[in-house]
């Protein structure tokens, strides 16, 4: 316990550190950490990270979480991300056939929802710390929203929790857990909007706290069937006491991509 604790306060100063700053430091770190989480996808499937699979997986990956306006180069001006993405499944596609199916349509398919998992997830993190203004402010309240999310479902879970939420998936996680972890969330994420107001709607503050607070906790989910079905405990060993960058980052990759979507940061 002393030791997760102690890698939480670390990351938990580094990362704040890095938001903070913001700008091409931030882009990079965030780089940094995304090529990680990547890494860690890749090696849960047996995949050498210098193997053709695992530089294309990596390729695929950078292509989605670069910022757009790094693509206007004079030869790809006028292609989106989307558009590039697109083309790059087909060649990928193609090179099944190129390989008379060494290179299965299986392992592309791994290839393209990996990338995108990890990819926008973290794009989605970086264009939201740009957004003038609020970018800063938003990706406060995002990481206290999970953060407290996180813990009020880890305490109140082991206190109270005797309803298993998902037995399949994480068997240690509870009814009770869950929404301890929203009422936690709830009551962090209003104190966060006394001090620093972002929206002047009551209605619209909630609703930004369950979406963070109920996605966040089945982006966790998420991550946990992905490691039952690899056969892993975690996804890497990089954050002693706590797995991997995945473990930690797998709420908050999955939520920010459903905050853009509901128009939450615009």
């Amino acid at each position: 316990m002393r030791q997760r604790i102690v890698t939480a306060v670390i990351g938990g100063i580094v990362l704040l550190g890095a938001v903070i700053a913001g700008g091409v430091f931030f882009t990079a770190f965030v780089a940094i950490i995304a090529s990680a989480a990547m890494y860690e996808l890749i090696r849960m499937k047996h995949i050498k990270a210098r193997s053709f699979m695992g530089l294309i997986s990596m390729l695929f990956m950078w292509t989605l979480l670069i910022p757009a306006e790094w693509l206007n180069v004079v030869f790809l001006d006028h292609v989106s991300k989307s558009e590039l993405f697109f083309v790059m499944i087909l060649f990928l596609l193609a090179w099944t056939v190129v390989t008379k199916n060494s290179f299965t349509f299986d392992e592309a398919g791994f290839v393209i929802l990996s990338a995108v998992y990890v990819g926008y997830g973290f794009y989605h993190l970086i264009i939201t710390r740009n957004l003038e203004d609020i970018g800063l402010l938003i990706v406060f309240f995002t990481l206290f929203i999970i953060w407290a999310t996180d813990s009020g479902a880890y305490f109140i879970g082991r206190k109270w929790g005797k309803h298993k939420l998902w037995p399949d998936i994480s068997p240690k996680k509870t009814i009770e857990g869950f929404i301890g972890g929203i009422g936690a969330a709830l009551i962090v994420g209003w104190v966060f909007h006394m001090f620093f107001p972002i929206y002047s709607s009551a209605w619209v503050v909630t609703a930004f706290i369950l979406t963070a607070s109920i996605f966040g906790q089945l982006g966790d989910l998420v991550e946990s069937a992905l490691k039952r079905h690899y056969a892993v405990k975690d996804s890497g060993t990089l954050l002693p006491g706590h797995g991997g960058v995945l473990d930690r980052f797998d709420s908050l990759i999955f939520v920010m991509p459903l905050l853009h979507f509901f128009y939450f940061l615009s």
